[in-house]
């Protein structure tokens, strides 16, 4: 077994990617390539290669002998927290998400990226009325647009919408999940999976009447976004289109 320590060069088995290790969070390992870009995987048993050995990552139990500090902090996202960082003053460029329960999850996750960033998220409330939404922000070099869509699946009314948006400086993304409830993992409620309900039936009524919990949709989100601490307690789907707008909206105009 090896410690997953800030800086260890390892390889992901089974796959080509290999970097170091800049962060370790309940259980999953962020691993930078040499391009840049994080990787987040799962500390399997005998799922790494340091030095052409396969190896067991596990979380270190202390700073490194003779380092005069631990780890760097990290934000709730996984990114590594800036000591003092202030919020920057606020882009032109925007995120939309589809409801309040959206935007709350965003902030939760990525609150402190955005800040950082100078990005701010605003509610759409729906998506009917996507392309009026388009027109009127009016996207340009410098004021981009990121769109996060609930059920971003092929033949549903989300993906319709958004293939009819075509502009170069707007991306439509999302998950395909039919609520963002779902999109945080049912492990978070000590559940093995979010319950099925019937097509026409309110999905959010159904999934608290299987669970058997009497409260009102808006008093258990609260329940839920509380158990939610970082990006390891939600699903890939939502962790990549969320950090792919991020990226767009952030992008220097003209790159």
């Amino acid at each position: 077994m090896v410690a997953a320590r800030p800086g260890l060069v390892v390889k992901q088995r089974g796959t080509p990617i290999s970097g170091v290790v800049v962060g370790l969070v309940n259980g999953v390992v962020a691993v930078r390539d040499r391009q840049g870009f994080e990787h987040r995987m799962a500390l399997l048993t005998g799922g790494f290669e340091v030095d052409g050995q396969v190896v067991t990552l596990v979380a270190p139990r202390g700073p490194a002998p003779g380092s005069p500090a631990a780890a760097p902090a990290r934000t709730a996202s996984g990114s590594v927290a800036l000591p003092g960082q202030k919020a920057q003053v606020a882009r032109a460029s925007r995120i939309l998400v589809e409801g309040v329960h959206d935007a709350e999850l965003v902030e939760k996750v990525w609150g402190d990226d955005l800040r950082a960033e100078g990005v701010v998220v605003e509610r759409l409330d729906g998506a009917d009325h996507l392309d009026v939404v388009v027109r009127s922000f009016g996207p340009r070099p410098g004021r981009r647009l990121g769109i996060l869509l609930d059920h971003l699946v092929a033949g549903s009314k989300e993906q319709r919408l958004a293939s009819s948006v075509e502009h170069p400086h707007v991306l439509v993304t999302g998950h395909p999940y039919v609520d963002i409830w779902q999109a945080v993992k049912p492990s978070v409620l000590g559940i093995d999976a979010w319950p099925e309900v019937p097509r026409g039936e309110d999905w959010k009524t159904g999934v608290l009447a299987r669970l058997r919990v009497d409260a009102e949709p808006g008093r258990f989100w609260k329940h839920l976004l509380g158990k939610v601490g970082s990006w390891t307690d939600l699903e890939p789907p939502l962790i990549g289109a969320v950090e792919e707008l991020i990226d767009f909206v952030t992008e220097p105009p003209g790159a």
